[in-house]
């Protein structure tokens, strides 16, 4: 089969790779301009051949792949430091048969677990025997409502909330977290759970919820042994 010929006269770079694509067997009838082509390396302005500038890109291509792969990796173990201290967490809920001592075991815990400067809890519609129980002092209508009309946590400055209260020291909380306390979203809250810290950028608006929610479902699910036996 004859090789097509090409002419000069308006010919683009586009027609050149083109043809060079289609036509698989020009270098193999031509090898040696493989030898003889000189591209400028990105590494200084020597020259380098077709075949060494190859490699070079070949060696940047593995070494951006290196580094994804150390990427995934530090991912995936962040992943698994984060999935154990829930476990803790969440074991130690579990090991608490007193159900006035499961509000100060989940924040204590989750504080422990998580580096968390301060945080609080408070829950409503408790049964009698725990009404009177710190953890279900200080909570305003209003608290009560904000807490419902959230649909997934608030992260962003402190400005003032009540819930900010609950802090052990209020006053030195610029960012928080608040995760309404819940059974499924179209049920009203029956509590609240503040994370707080000195750092504005902690937690942030822009910031992802979705860890946030599942610590509030577990909140929820272990804090139900406080609520009447009907609710």
């Amino acid at each position: 089969m004859s090789t097509p010929h090409l002419g000069t006269s308006g010919i683009t770079e586009t027609d050149i790779a083109n043809y060079l694509a289609n036509t698989p067997g020009f270098f193999e009838r031509n090898a040696e301009l493989l030898a003889t082509v000189q591209l400028t390396s990105p590494h200084g302005q020597r020259a380098v051949s077709l075949q060494e500038r190859q490699m070079e890109m070949l060696r940047e291509k593995i070494r951006g792949l290196e580094l994804k792969l150390i990427e995934m990796i530090r991912n995936g173990q962040e992943n698994v430091a984060i999935a154990d201290k829930l476990h803790r967490w969440t074991r130690a809920l579990m090991l608490t048969t007193d159900p006035a001592a499961l509000p100060d075991v989940l924040v204590n815990e989750l504080k422990h677990q998580f580096l968390i400067p301060q945080a609080g809890v408070r829950v409503w519609g408790v049964a009698a025997a725990y009404a009177a129980l710190p953890f279900t002092q200080g909570v305003s209508e209003d608290a009560k409502s904000f807490s419902t009309s959230l649909t997934m946590p608030y992260c962003g400055l402190n400005s003032g909330f009540e819930a900010s209260r609950w802090f052990d020291e209020p006053e030195t909380v610029t960012s928080m977290a608040m995760i309404p306390l819940r059974h499924g979203l179209s049920t009203p809250a029956f509590g609240l759970l503040v994370l707080g810290s000195p750092d504005p950028t902690r937690y942030s608006m822009d910031m992802g919820t979705e860890f946030l929610m599942r610590i509030g479902e577990i909140a929820s699910a272990s804090l139900s042994p406080l609520l009447p036996a009907a609710a």
